[in-house]
């Protein structure tokens, strides 16, 4: 395991049109004036991005990652995804979720739940870690003093 010191940030979730997720190149930094990447609520194409995004933050945690995961259930469930019409199973199970989202965060990797809901839209939200593995010159979006401790 890897020695990863920082904290995580969600962010989303976004809900919307597939075609509207499919415009990649509008999901890009510097692709879009820099401003138009800033406010765009679409996932970016990079877990790592939601960071310049700082008005995007929903919320913080540091320390114990089972906060932010209970955020992602949250999530989940005020948008569960939909389910095959034969009753397969459409999608990674929750308990797996969770699973992988506890081993992941400590390391200082992130977490993106995405998958269509049954109105056809899809579901996307993030939990990012801050410093972030893939992009380590980005600043943390907010300071030090507004992080929320596990259990606060």
């Amino acid at each position: 395991m890897s020695t990863w010191t920082g904290h995580w940030h969600g962010f989303g979730p976004w809900v919307g049109g597939g075609l509207e997720y499919a415009r990649e190149g509008q999901r890009r930094p510097g692709a879009v004036a820099g401003e138009a990447f800033l406010l765009d609520r679409r996932p970016p194409m990079m877990t790592g991005w939601w960071l310049m995004r700082r008005a995007q933050v929903a919320a913080t945690w540091e320390g114990d990652p089972a906060p932010a995961v209970a955020w992602l259930e949250e999530t989940y469930a005020a948008h569960p995804p939909g389910e095959r019409a034969d009753g397969g199973q459409a999608y990674a199970s929750l308990e797996w979720r969770r699973a992988y989202a506890l081993d992941r965060l400590p390391r200082g990797r992130d977490v993106t739940w995405c998958y269509w809901l049954p109105s056809r839209s899809l579901a996307s939200f993030s939990v990012v870690a801050c410093p972030n593995h893939f992009h380590p010159e980005l600043p943390c979006p907010l300071e030090a003093s507004r992080l929320v401790t596990a259990g606060s």
